[in-house]
């Protein structure tokens, strides 16, 4: 009966594995399905066929302007950015031991935010459009990435000094995202408040969150620096696992918890410090995605963090293109939306947790 048993193994772990897999290569599906609507939706009336075409390199410059200038680099920015975000807030919620944390609900992405603002006001990283609607044209990516990173990690070094010095609570963690994301937006207001008015609307603007202002090059700086991070955590995916039964088992199984935890969070900073530099704010995908895979295929990070991956690239190209379609021609900022379906969610996170 034992030798049966053990027979029997293999089979029931294969059902384990398969149904997270199915889960995953599902959602890849429809990040598929929905890329083809996104590249075929807007005001300039083509077909699905006209974009295929186009798309072979066989069709009208006015049509390979629209496809590859404009909807292609935005459908796969956001694809790449709601990866980012949502592996970023995966690991977080790991390291920090806390359902309710992301980049944005504990201050990083305002931080990266006034650091990517004081490169472009004050140091002259970007610059206006002859349009006063149009967001800011980053001249210097590279300065703009680095100071948006000095941001982020000021406030991840508070986060982690709170979590491993002073042992505070998760709520009290998210109570001090509030006040870090509160200082981080006191410190651009002032920034713009010495800015030109332009530069003031064109700030105000791109601090919304806006996937149409990437391009190319933006596109292949966070790829590039999104897979390194991705690759990363998946290298210390049993690590993520150890953590979640606590610093003392994980230390007991040889985890080297301060080192896991200082470069997962120096790594999830600067996704978010690269996001958020090319896109602007963009809330909530980091919180909800890792949430809604968890519910559906567990707490495993070796399927967890790439199931993360897949849904916050399906739910920030969802939010983008609904802001692109709902009152088209008028685009609606992707910040906006996400925040608009997370914040909801957030509420009830909080409201279930402060219950137990």
């Amino acid at each position: 009966m034992k030798q049966q048993a053990m027979e029997n193994i293999p089979s029931s772990y294969q059902k384990y594995t398969g149904r997270k897999i199915f889960i995953i290569l599902l959602c890849a599906l429809f990040v598929l399905v929905l890329s083809v609507y996104a590249i075929n939706a807007g005001s300039a009336g083509t077909t699905l066929k006209e974009v295929l075409t186009t798309l072979l390199n066989r069709s009208d410059n006015r049509l390979s302007i629209i496809v590859w200038n404009i909807r292609l680099p935005r459908i796969l920015s956001a694809i790449v950015a709601g990866v980012g975000l949502s592996i970023a807030g995966c690991v977080m919620q790991s390291i920090l031991r806390n359902p309710l944390a992301s980049p944005f609900t504990i201050g990083i992405s305002q931080g990266a935010a006034f650091g990517a603002a004081m490169a472009i006001i004050a140091f002259g990283a970007g610059s206006a459009r002859n349009s006063a609607s149009e967001s800011i044209i980053i001249n210097n990516p590279y300065m703009v990435v680095i100071f948006a990173f000095l941001g982020a990690m000021s406030s991840t070094i508070v986060i982690l000094m709170l979590s491993s010095i002073f042992r505070v609570t998760p709520e009290a963690m998210i109570l001090t995202g509030v006040a870090l994301s509160s200082l981080f937006s006191a410190a651009t207001m002032l920034l713009q408040y010495f800015a030109d008015d332009v530069k003031v609307a064109s700030v105000v603007f791109w601090t919304f969150g806006d996937i149409g202002r990437a391009s190319w090059r933006d596109l292949l700086i966070m790829t590039i620096i999104i897979l390194a991070g991705f690759v990363y955590f998946m290298f210390n995916r049993w690590n993520y696992n150890a953590l979640n039964s606590g610093e003392e088992t994980a230390k007991g199984l040889g985890v080297d918890v301060e080192r896991i935890r200082l470069i997962g969070m120096f790594i999830a900073s600067l996704i978010s410090a690269v996001t958020v530099s090319f896109l602007g704010i963009i809330g909530f995908i980091g919180l909800a995605g890792p949430h809604i895979m968890r519910r559906l295929i567990g707490g495993d990070h070796r399927f967890l963090i790439p199931a993360s991956g897949v849904i916050g690239g399906l739910l920030l190209l969802g939010s983008d293109t609904i802001g692109r379609t709902v009152i088209a021609p008028i685009v609606l900022p992707v910040g906006a939306i996400t925040s608009l379906f997370g914040a909801p969610l957030f509420l009830y996170l909080l409201s279930r947790r402060l219950n137990r």
